[in-house]
C-alpha cells in the first residue's frame, strides 16, 4: 500500500467536503482523520513503533503542506495521530458534537477519564473552542469532589450537588486579597453567568439581597436561585469566614421560609449552598440536613 497516497486523499477528500456540504460535517472530518491516524501508525509499524516513527511524519508533513493546505505540518499530523491512538480504544466517548479545533485542544491531556469530562460538558453547553480552552485552563475537572468522579466512570444519575465546584473561581476586581460579602456579592453580580456555570447545571437567577419577614424582623437572602433542571429553589449564602454551626442554622430558616412562603405544590424541597472563604468538614459531618451543601470560592 502506499501510505502516503491514502493519507492524501483522504485529507483531500476532507477539504473538498468541507466546501461543498454542511450537513455532519464534523462527523465526516472526525472519521477522515480518525483512518488517517490509523495509516499513518500503520505506516510507520505499528503503535510500539510509532513514536519513533518522526521522520516519516517530517516526511509526510513537507509534502501535504505543498499539496494540500499547510496546517497539514507536522504539528497537525502528530495530532492525528494521537487522536487514533485514543479513540481507537474509548471511540464510543468520541461524540461528532464535537469540532476537530475542540478535540485537538483535548489532546494534551493524559487522563482519558477527564477528556470524557469535558467530551460531555462541551457537548451540553454547546461551548466554543475558547469556552472549553477557559474550563481546562481553570482545572474545572479538578475542582469536582471524588464521588462526582467516580460516578462520571459509573455512568450514575447525577444529584444537585455533583456539578458545584470546589472551589468555585470567582474574578476579582478589587486590589486586596480580603473582601467583605457585600465585596464577594458584587462579583458575583457582575459576572453571574461565569458564577451559574461554576454551581453546575440548571441554575437560573432569581434575585439578590431577596428580603423575607420572620415574625417581626426583616431578613435578606444573599442570592435566591431556582434550578429548573431538579426543579427546587436553591438558596446561596456567602460568606468571606470558615463555615460555622451558626451558618448552617441561618441558610436552614431561609430555607424552610421559601419552602412555606415562596415555593409551589409542583415544586421539590429547596436546597442550601453556603459559599465560605475556607470549608470546614467537622462542621459538614455534623450537619442532618441533606439538602445543605458547602463549597468555597477562590479569588483570581
Amino acid at each position: 500500500m502506499n501510505y502516503y497516497n491514502e493519507i492524501k486523499n483522504n485529507l483531500i477528500d476532507v477539504e473538498v467536503y468541507k466546501k461543498v456540504k454542511d450537513y455532519s460535517k464534523n462527523k465526516y472530518e472526525l472519521e477522515k482523520y480518525y483512518q488517517v491516524g490509523k495509516l499513518l501508525i500503520e505506516a510507520q509499524g505499528g503503535e510500539s513503533r510509532a513514536k519513533y516513527g518522526d521522520g516519516l511524519i517530517k516526511e509526510y508533513s513537507k509534502k501535504l503542506v505543498y499539496e494540500i493546505d499547510k496546517k497539514y505540518n507536522e504539528r497537525t499530523l502528530r495530532r492525528i495521530r494521537q487522536f487514533f491512538i485514543l479513540f481507537s480504544k474509548n471511540w464510543s466517548t468520541m461524540s461528532t458534537n464535537l469540532s476537530w479545533s475542540h478535540y485537538a485542544e483535548l489532546l494534551s491531556i493524559d487522563d482519558i477519564n477527564k477528556i470524557n469530562y469535558y467530551i460531555e460538558i462541551t457537548s451540553k453547553q454547546n461551548l466554543s473552542v475558547r469556552a472549553l480552552r477557559d474550563k481546562i485552563k481553570s482545572s474545572e475537572y479538578e475542582r469536582l469532589d471524588d464521588n462526582t468522579k467516580l460516578k462520571l466512570i459509573t455512568k450514575e444519575e447525577f444529584t444537585i450537588s455533583d456539578n458545584i465546584k470546589h472551589p468555585i473561581i470567582i474574578k476579582n476586581k478589587f486590589d486586596t486579597e480580603e473582601i467583605s460579602e457585600k465585596m464577594l456579592k458584587k462579583l458575583i453580580l457582575e459576572d453571574i453567568d461565569s458564577f451559574l456555570i461554576e454551581l453546575g447545571t440548571g441554575f437560573s437567577y432569581i434575585a439578590n439581597e431577596y428580603k423575607i419577614k420572620i415574625g417581626n424582623t426583616f431578613n435578606y437572602i444573599d442570592l435566591l436561585l431556582f434550578n429548573y433542571q431538579y426543579n427546587a429553589f436553591v438558596v446561596v449564602e456567602l460568606k468571606v469566614t470558615e463555615l460555622a454551626k451558626e451558618h448552617i442554622g441561618q441558610i436552614e430558616v431561609y430555607m424552610n421560609y421559601i419552602d412555606k412562603y415562596v415555593k409551589k405544590i409542583s415544586h421539590d424541597k429547596t436546597i442550601g449552598i453556603i459559599i465560605t472563604r475556607h470549608g470546614n468538614d467537622f462542621i459538614m459531618e455534623f450537619c442532618s440536613d441533606p439538602r445543605i451543601y458547602n463549597t468555597t470560592y477562590m479569588l483570581i
